[in-house]
């Protein structure tokens, strides 16, 4: 059997994990009562707000760490809403490349000062400017470290099979 978890790092990942849940929960909130948005449709739109210019489908993807199944529903929903536009790319037959609309960036500079304030008021407030650089070293780390695995969308699909997984008993 595998060593379990130090005490110190028990506490720190369930802390870490609480915060996170927390955070995106208030997040989510304030998303869906000035969107109506939910929290990955707010990254994709700011994602490409944020590039200014069209990303791929495998690019919005690895950005937010997203199953390529549910950014394509995604996708197709904030197309329908008029946020975002599809289409092919003129350089990779296989690539769909997503566009921003003028509604979609009126919808994030909508959100955007409530978002802004929410996130200032859960994670930054109680930090001083010498835990707020310890924490950005600390998360960048952790980040790079496990953004150093292959991105999702390179992993290959997992066939469903028709028979299903053997169980013990």
């Amino acid at each position: 059997m595998a060593d379990g978890l130090e005490p110190e790092q028990l506490r720190t990942y369930f802390a870490l994990m609480e915060s996170v849940s927390v955070l995106h929960h208030a997040v989510e909130q304030q998303l869906q009562q000035e969107g109506p948005l939910s929290y990955v449709q707010f990254q994709l739109l700011a994602r490409l707000a944020d590039a200014q210019g069209p990303l791929t489908m495998t690019e919005l993807a690895d950005g937010v760490v997203y199953s390529r199944s549910g950014l394509t529903h995604q996708a197709g929903l904030l197309d329908k809403a008029g946020l975002v536009t599809r289409g092919p790319s003129p350089d990779d037959q296989r690539a769909t490349l997503v566009t921003i609309t003028d509604t979609g960036l009126a919808l994030v500079a909508k959100v955007l000062p409530g978002h802004v304030q929410v996130v200032r008021e859960l994670l930054f407030t109680p930090l001083s400017a010498k835990d707020l650089r310890a924490l950005d070293d600390t998360v960048g780390r952790i980040r790079d470290h496990m953004r150093a695995r292959p991105p999702r969308s390179a992993a290959p699909r997992k066939r469903r099979s028709a028979e299903p997984a053997a169980t013990e008993e």
